[in-house]
């Protein structure tokens, strides 16, 4: 046993997840990831099980902690009431307090996530903040979404929203108070220093491939993970 197993067995999902696997593969059986992607959670079960550490390393530093959709169908299945999916959150973000995550494609996505759902959440109290999401990073939208990215108020009203209205409805504004609050728990439960990790662990990764790396979105670095598929990741 290794220094690295033994940070696992600090988070809760960890010790929640995995009980007593029997290597049965229903989880593989039932996991709509492992349809698509090169993704067996029987095989992260297993490879964790060992308490290797050599081989935990591996899992942090490869794609294949970030194919899970943390649906936890595997939960529901599994005859002995593991979760694999918690398991993977608990690698997940061990990856990501280490500095393993940039180590591959995927996992490099993760700065790409933090500046987009992540800061949305900290400024506007939405995980989907509709100004982002503009045809800068989604071109598939087409000239339709840049009528609309003009005309929110005008369309939302229509379908009963209250856009950036104060009191109640869908799409409020988020007071400043419950903001506040949102990044008050962002603070206390390590929010903000597994982001910071994320910042500063992508900046060294930019720099070893000599992308240019610099705040927001307008850079080479944010470009490159956020466009870049090597088409290995399907079966």
């Amino acid at each position: 046993m290794g220094k690295i197993i033994d940070k696992l067995r600090e988070d809760v999902r960890f010790v929640e997840g995995l009980k007593a696997c029997i290597n049965c593969g229903t989880c593989t059986a039932i996991c709509g990831a492992a349809e698509f992607y090169d993704y067996d959670p029987r095989a992260v079960v297993d490879a964790v099980q060992t308490g290797n550490d050599n081989e935990i390393i591996h899992l942090l530093k490869s794609e294949t902690i970030w194919y899970c959709g943390e649906c936890m169908s595997c939960k529901t299945r599994c005859p002995r009431g593991n979760a694999p999916g918690l398991v993977i959150m608990a690698l997940r973000a061990l990856s990501q307090d280490l500095g393993y995550f940039v180590e591959s494609e995927k996992g490099r996505q993760q700065l790409a996530i933090k500046r987009t759902v992540g800061q949305w959440i900290l400024d506007h109290g939405y995980c989907l903040y509709l100004e982002g999401v503009g045809t800068a990073l989604h071109p598939e939208q087409g000239p339709v979404w840049d009528w609309k990215q003009k005309n929110w108020s005008a369309v939302l009203s229509r379908l009963g929203a209250n856009y950036k209205g104060d009191g109640v409805g869908i799409l409020r504004k988020i007071p400043e108070e419950a903001l506040d609050e949102i990044r008050k728990i962002f603070e206390v439960t390590g929010g903000n220093e597994r982001f910071n990790k994320i910042e500063e662990y992508s900046k060294k990764k930019a720099e070893e491939m000599n992308l240019e790396f610099g705040d927001g979105m307008d850079n080479e670095y944010f470009s490159h993970i956020y466009t870049s598929n090597n088409q290995k990741h399907n079966k």
